[in-house]
């Protein structure tokens, strides 16, 4: 019986594996029809904290750091709740198409360590920008993703940390990867994370890719954790 024409992977893996949202905790699936449509509901806007730190490129974020997407977004990254990359990478996506403009395009994921990668085992913000660059090549967008910066040197732990802090902990701790040069041509780069605090961390990115000689076009999240600014708001 060809099972698969009837459900999607992720809705045979919640009958075969049911467990409860990791949205609200509640029910027998990973991501109940409430948090999925609160989830697709996320409107993309531009966000960002203010004032910016320096060099952060314009920013879109999809909604707020807020329940369900808070709960969503930790599940994901440190329970491995994998199965909720598609609809966090569609939230992405949606938060990536106002910079598009028929440009080929290739999504630079914050780079996570060596150390959190094994802890976690999965290198969640990577699997998001994947997921999002498939969501965008349906709509027709020339899109890809790929791991193009690294860490090079070691940095503190953020939390705790001031935004002034956080940035001077951050500069110069990330590099392009070897073979950098090589995705990036033809491509313009669009940096994305799953969350923005005080942009510390996506700043020192646009930093790394501006000295390679590609200057991003923008950054976006899945959400941002301070106030949202309207486009007729914008600091000058």
């Amino acid at each position: 019986m060809a099972v698969h024409l009837l459900f999607e992977l992720p809705e045979l893996l919640d009958l075969l594996l049911p467990t409860t949202c990791a949205g609200c905790r509640t029910g027998r699936t990973q991501l109940c029809p409430a948090c999925r449509t609160v989830l697709s509901a996320t409107r993309a806007g531009l966000a960002g904290p203010q004032p910016a730190p320096p060099g952060l490129p314009p920013l879109h974020a999809a909604g707020p750091y807020a329940d369900p997407v808070r709960r969503l977004l930790i599940a994901h990254k440190e329970r491995g709740a994998l199965r909720l990359a598609g609809p966090l990478g569609q939230a992405l996506a949606r938060a990536v198409r106002p910079l598009l403009d028929g440009r080929p395009v290739l999504l630079v994921p914050m780079p996570s360590t060596r150390r959190s990668v094994r802890a976690r085992g999965h290198d969640p913000t990577l699997r998001l920008a994947r997921a999002a660059a498939r969501e965008l090549r349906r709509g027709g967008h020339p899109v890809r993703a790929a791991p193009v910066l690294r860490h090079c040197r070691a940095v503190a732990d953020q939390s705790g940390l001031t935004a002034a802090q956080r940035r001077t902990n951050l500069h110069g701790a990330l590099t392009p990867r070897p073979g950098a040069a090589r995705l990036l041509t033809g491509r313009h780069p669009v940096l994305v994370d799953d969350l923005v605090t005080t942009g510390a961390t996506l700043a020192e990115a646009a930093r790394a890719l501006t000295a390679l000689g590609h200057p991003p076009l923008g950054a976006a999240t899945v959400a941002a954790a301070v106030r949202r600014t309207r486009p007729g708001n914008q600091p000058g």
